[in-house]
């Protein structure tokens, strides 16, 4: 069994690519978490005590993707369970569902590669262009 995933540790990844590795489920995604009960989940997400600890971790993550410096997510915000929640988890409201040492911001794309294990879907890092860049008769020095 993998040890608990913690923002502590997580932040302590200096880059974008050693948090990724650190979240990713390595294809465990589908395991048994929600079933046909699908709709607790999103209960939950409508409750007052997500919608004040996804603010908090928005804040805490300033906006940006895997609350890395310089990766600003430009749409839709997800806060992400670091270690993935359960049904019992929501019924019996565990402390792991607000807990902010459990969330992370991250972008559609990044939580789908994360949810699949797929560095593929991973934004890419900004490349600063030259000029000439795009003039394929052009060296570049």
């Amino acid at each position: 069994m993998r040890t608990m995933r913690t923002y502590t540790e997580l932040i302590k990844l200096p880059t974008f690519g050693e948090r990724f590795e650190y979240l990713k489920l390595d294809g465990a995604v589908a395991q048994e978490t929600f079933g046909g009960a699908r709709w607790l989940n999103q209960v939950l997400y409508q409750t007052p005590e997500w919608k004040v600890a996804r603010r908090k971790a928005i804040v805490r993550d300033m906006g940006n993707d895997l609350g890395c410096e310089g990766w600003p997510i430009l749409g839709r915000v997800y806060v992400h369970h670091m270690n993935p929640i359960t049904k019992e988890d929501i019924l019996k409201r565990s402390e792991a569902l607000f807990d902010p040492e459990n969330l992370i911001c991250c972008s559609d794309m990044t939580h789908k590669a994360i949810t699949y294990g797929d560095f593929n879907l991973l934004p890419k890092e900004f490349e600063e262009r030259k000029a000439g860049d795009t003039c394929p008769w052009k060296k570049l020095k």
